[in-house]
Formats: C-alpha cells, structure tokens, sequence
C-alpha cells in the first residue's frame, strides 16, 4: 500500500472542518467542534437514540485469491484541550475553559492473508490513554496545560467468498470508551470520540473493485455491500486498484487536490482564492489571536501573509482541458 500517494487526499478527510474560516476560535462557527466521522462513545450514543453513532461500517469487494493479502489502518483524531493558564482539574475537564487542539491518530492492523479472516475474521483493539502536561510556549514563554481523555476501540475484519477469485471484506470500527456516565454534553464526549474516523485499505496480488462503477458482471454484488456512514473509493494513480479509503465525506474514484492549492485550509468545497483573499482583510487582533491560539490556523496565516504574487494568480482559475460541446438535435 503505497501511502505516499494518498496521504495528501487522507489528510484532506482528516481535517475537513477542523477549522473554518476566520480560524479564529472566538468566532462563533468555531466554538463548537465541527467534524464529519465522529464515532462517540457508546454509552453516549445509545443515551442520544443512536443519532450520533459510536461505529462504522464498511463492505467492499476485492478481486484474488486467498493468499491475497490485506492491509488496514484507522486514522482519526484524539481532541485534546490547551489552557493558556495552568488550572486545578477535576476528573474531566472543564471544556469550557480551553481550546480544543488535535492529536492524529494512526492504527495498522498487522497485515493479513484473506485466508485467515475467512468466515471467522478477527479483531484488533488499540488503546491512547489519558494525560496532562504543562509545556512552555517558546516564543511567549508562557505556561501551556494541554490535557487529553482515554480513547479506545476495536477493528474487526472479516472475508466472504461470493464466487472464483471474487470476496467480500466487511470492516468495523468501534469506539469501546468508557463514560462514566451518559449524562455527558456533547463537548465532554468528543474528548472520548474518534473524530474524522476513516481507513485506508490496501492489498497485495489482489485488486479491489470500483463500487462507484464496477464490472457488469458484479453489479448486483456490490449493490448489496453495506457501507453505514462512510464510502469507499479508489485512489491513488488513476487506473491503480491496489488501495481504497473509506471516508466519511462523498468523494468519487482518484479524488485529487488541485496543484494549485498551496495547503490545506479546513472549509469544505474550498474555494482558495476567495479564503485567501478573506485572510489577507483580518485585522491584526484577529491575525494575532490566531498565532496565540491554533498552530495549524497560524500555519494558514503565515502560508496566505508569505504567498509569492505568481502562486497567488494561479488560484484565479485553471483549465484542465477543452472538449466539444455536443449539437443539439431538432
């Protein structure tokens, strides 16, 4: 699984609502964490009816035989909260009181052969515990606290053979952390939650199958795969079928990031030109509040405030190709 090639569209799943625009975290669209690919805890989420879900699941369809081997990692993010002035904690936090940075969260699953998930499958639990540390800030010198909640889960895997060289792999991700109670705001839970949950699957002597526009001859098969808040799609060089990432937004076969984005910025659908053009108009009280608050909103700021006049123009608008418009018929 060549990850080189889809961490940049990886990435861009991973932090899509992270932060928007004025990335300030005064601003009222960022007092309250926005993220598509939550899984709460589960306690939290029976208590809310189910609505705001604690696993998911994914079904896919992978051509090979059953030496084929799989791989499979989870990425999502730990949220963790920064106070900008130590403070005597209880056993959870005071959300109120700090801003919610991010930890990045990488899982592999020991690689395995189709052969030994057949029927019976298997299931791999990973565990992060919880943690305060107080860390000098090196330009202010000021003290930071930054404090974190356990966060655990399961990843169980499982292959079906449906014909000759033809299996269905059926993939889950649970969030088995503990609460206390139910009771629990949104805010409190998010601190136990896998935010952004996603996974990217790999093989090797094998090759998946496009579930946006498969082989006639599969496409009842792969109607009937079960995919509950999330979709799998190829990436990587187009026409390669050796990986899949099963994200929690839409996206189609081979998604690409445009060559003229300098970096991410977090707004879905972003439009580069017109979010720079909004960065370079703050004041600099809200250009100062974000240096102090958010270290990748600091890394929008200074890549906006630092870009070459050349690499600005070529957000305008490109054209990635011509084609002739087809005659109308009488």
């Amino acid at each position: 699984m060549n990850l080189d090639r889809v961490d940049q569209i990886a990435k861009a799943v991973l932090y899509e609502g992270y932060m928007l625009y004025p990335y300030r975290p005064s601003s009222v669209k960022n007092r309250q964490r926005f993220n598509f690919g939550v899984l709460y805890p589960r306690l939290y989420s029976e208590a809310q009816g189910g609505t705001d879900p604690w696993s998911l699941r994914t079904e896919c369809l992978v051509h090979g035989t059953a030496d084929t081997v799989l791989e499979v990692r989870l990425r999502f993010l730990q949220l963790q909260l920064r106070y900008d002035q130590p403070t005597e904690l209880s056993e959870r936090p005071p959300v109120a009181d700090g801003w919610q940075e991010v930890l990045e969260r990488d899982v592999a699953v020991p690689a395995c052969t189709v052969r030994s998930v057949l029927g019976l499958g298997g299931t791999q639990t990973f565990e992060y515990a919880g943690q305060t540390t107080i860390d000098m800030e090196p330009k202010s010198g000021e003290q930071i606290m930054r404090s974190r909640l356990e966060v655990r889960g399961e990843i169980s895997i499982i292959a079906e053979e449906l014909g000759e060289d033809v299996y269905k792999l059926r993939l889950e991700v649970r969030n088995t952390s503990l609460l206390d109670s139910c009771d629990v705001s949104r805010e409190v839970a998010l601190l136990n939650s896998l935010v952004s949950a996603h996974l990217v699957l790999g093989v090797e002597d094998g090759e998946f199958e496009s579930l946006l526009e498969p082989s006639p001859e599969l496409v009842e098969i792969s109607n009937r795969c079960t995919n509950v808040g999330v979709y799998p799609v190829l990436v990587g060089e187009p026409g390669r079928r050796d990986t899949v990432l099963v994200s929690p937004i839409i996206l189609y076969d081979y998604p690409q990031i445009a060559p003229e984005s300098a970096g991410d910025l977090f707004d879905g659908t972003e439009i580069d030109e017109i979010l720079s053009l909004r960065i370079m108009t703050l004041t600099d009280d809200e250009k100062r509040e974000i240096r102090e608050s958010d270290e990748r909103a600091r890394q929008i700021l200074e890549r906006t405030d630092n870009m070459p006049a050349e690499q600005f123009m070529k957000l305008h608008g490109a054209v990635r190709g011509l084609r002739p418009l087809k005659e109308s018929t009488p």
